[in-house]
């Protein structure tokens, strides 16, 4: 069998060196709507090829890949970030890819468009993408009838607000995702970190949080209590991040999710055109802010507060620093369009090598 998986993975590896190209030659946004068509059509058989990405022994999850956190049982700790499966459509095609968790969304209470198009820009000499997407979706009441049958696959529900919603009723487009996706997902993001809704990240202030969150602990704590976690954005300063250390401790809040995008531009190779399209930018040119964030917060919380760790992961390494810095889990997105359908897997591969 690990003849028959050696030979698979070098076979798709040169198919990946062979199809980047193309793909990479489409504009983003129709590239990804092109992958997720064709995942869709060909479904059965990432099914059977399942087994050629997960590292299961006699059935069971391979010990050094297993983690527990906030409760919930990970097969791995690499999971796919929220963005790349907005509406639960693939979900089941990206977990036999080798991902042990899937994020959907980000989910808003009413379907909407999102910003206008173009919104996706590849810089390429950077490893990065800027996306000014604006929570584009399908609407939480037909995402909630896509994820009834997700079986065992752990999913996390991304919340949002629509775009019309104002700041001081924010939470209440929150609370109408979290009690509609409630049964369906296994833990919740509360995205209050997206630069592409205009004064999203206001809410990200200590006492518009409170006011968001509150209401969510207050449902939760009527059900069986699923992980509430907050998605925050790079661009925060220290002593900020540390002001929502402080609260989500208080408030018993399970997680943080670090990084959102970023909204700077330092540093970059590309040309000036591509660098100064507004949006967050993700992949390589964030690692290193990313894996610092979550440094503070495991050091600052006294490693007391899980942590997921998603922002420039473009290679094994990186998502072993991530680890090394604090990350109970991380996520992947920049880094799995621009290395391909094998990613997941190989880091999976190199955290195994890196405990034996």
């Amino acid at each position: 069998m690990s003849f028959h998986k050696d030979l698979f993975h070098a076979i798709e590896k040169i198919l990946w060196i062979l199809l980047k190209p193309f793909f990479f030659s489409l504009d983003p946004e129709k590239a990804h709507h092109f992958v997720v068509g064709a995942m869709k059509i060909f479904s059965p058989i990432f099914y059977l090829r399942k087994s050629f990405y997960d590292f299961k022994i006699n059935g069971k999850n391979h010990p050094s890949l297993e983690k527990e956190v906030f409760g919930i049982k990970f097969p791995n700790p690499v999971g796919l970030a929220a963005g790349f499966d907005k509406n639960a459509e693939i979900f089941k095609q990206m977990s036999s890819l080798g991902f042990g968790f899937i994020e959907i969304g980000t989910v808003t209470p009413v379907a909407q468009d999102g910003n206008p198009k173009k919104r996706i820009f590849r810089l390429v000499n950077d490893n990065a993408i800027i996306n000014r997407l604006g929570f584009n979706n399908d609407g939480v009441d037909k995402i909630t009838d896509r994820l009834r049958k997700k079986g065992n696959i752990i999913i996390g529900g991304n919340i949002g607000k629509n775009k019309v919603t104002p700041n001081e009723k924010a939470k209440d487009d929150y609370l109408i995702c979290f009690k509609a996706l409630y049964d369906n997902v296994d833990y919740f993001a509360v995205n209050v970190s997206s630069p592409n809704t205009p004064n999203l990240r206001d809410l990200q202030n200590i006492n518009d949080l409170r006011e968001i969150l509150s209401p969510l602990i207050k449902e939760n704590k009527k059900r069986e209590s699923k992980p509430i976690l907050i998605k925050i954005s790079p661009d925060l300063i220290d002593d900020d991040i540390k002001d929502l250390v402080d609260m989500a401790l208080d408030l018993k809040i399970d997680g943080i999710i670090t990084s959102n995008t970023t909204i700077k531009r330092n540093n970059l190779k590309s040309k000036k055109k591509l660098t100064n399209e507004t949006g967050g930018l993700s992949g390589q040119p964030l690692n290193n802010r990313s894996t610092d964030i979550i440094r503070l917060i495991h050091e600052y919380s006294n490693k007391k507060l899980p942590i997921i760790g998603v922002g420039g992961i473009m290679t094994t390494q990186d998502a072993l620093d991530k680890i090394n810095a604090g990350a109970s889990l991380i996520q992947l997105y920049t880094g799995f369009i621009y290395n391909g359908p094998s990613f997941a897997r190989n880091i999976n591969k190199e955290i195994i090598k890196s405990l034996n």
